[in-house]
């Protein structure tokens, strides 16, 4: 069997390499105290969730959007947004001037205004991070690219957990991790493995 594979992406001659940063837009996704601790902590969080704090200073500099997503499933959850559990992490916390969007489902476009406010401000490039990578970065990625905008997924600023597979085993978080990636390279984003391979 081949150890090498061709991607969608190449089939379908689309971009290879990321988008300029000044060119796209930050979306943070769900980087809420939810992953950090208790029973949805993910493995690796506060490397990522560091590496959305470098990427999210550069954005900053660069005057470029920034739209932090929370996700909301209601009080006494772990996605209560009105408890400090369903909070926005303190590394990666919105300034005032940061538009703050609310979902309820995993694709952040999904009963959201999320793509009006993109292209209200003429973006057509994404760069999607945070949680969980198989799970919101998965969905709200595949919903971008379905609208027309170009997407990036920086791996490290990305995190997951173990999942159970058919038959009762259990996948690792590392396996979990390669397989959504590798999914979402195939066609849906490019995937880079951290924000030092995304120009500015």
């Amino acid at each position: 069997m081949s150890t090498t594979s061709t991607t969608l992406r190449q089939l379908s001659g689309l971009p290879a390499t990321p988008a300029r940063l000044s060119e796209s837009a930050l979306v943070i996704v769900d980087a809420q105290n939810t992953y950090r601790g208790g029973v949805m902590q993910l493995v690796g969080v506060e490397p990522a969730l560091d590496e959305c704090a470098r990427l999210l200073a550069r954005a900053r500099e660069l005057k470029v959007p920034v739209i932090h997503i929370q996700h909301d499933a209601g009080p006494g959850t772990p996605y209560d947004v009105r408890a400090e559990i369903g909070a926005i992490a303190d590394k990666v916390a919105p300034l005032a001037d940061e538009p703050v969007v609310i979902k309820n489902y995993p694709n952040s476009f999904v009963g959201t205004d999320l793509d009006a406010r993109l292209k209200a401000a003429g973006i057509k490039n994404l760069v999607v991070v945070g949680f969980m990578t198989h799970m919101c970065i998965n969905s709200t990625a595949r919903g971008g690219f379905n609208l027309g905008y170009g997407v990036t997924v920086p791996a490290a600023a990305t995190a997951t957990r173990p999942l159970p597979s058919p038959g009762g085993a259990v996948l690792s978080a590392e396996a979990v991790q390669s397989a959504a990636l590798a999914a979402l390279g195939d066609l849906f984003a490019v995937v880079v493995e951290d924000a030092a391979e995304i120009p500015d």
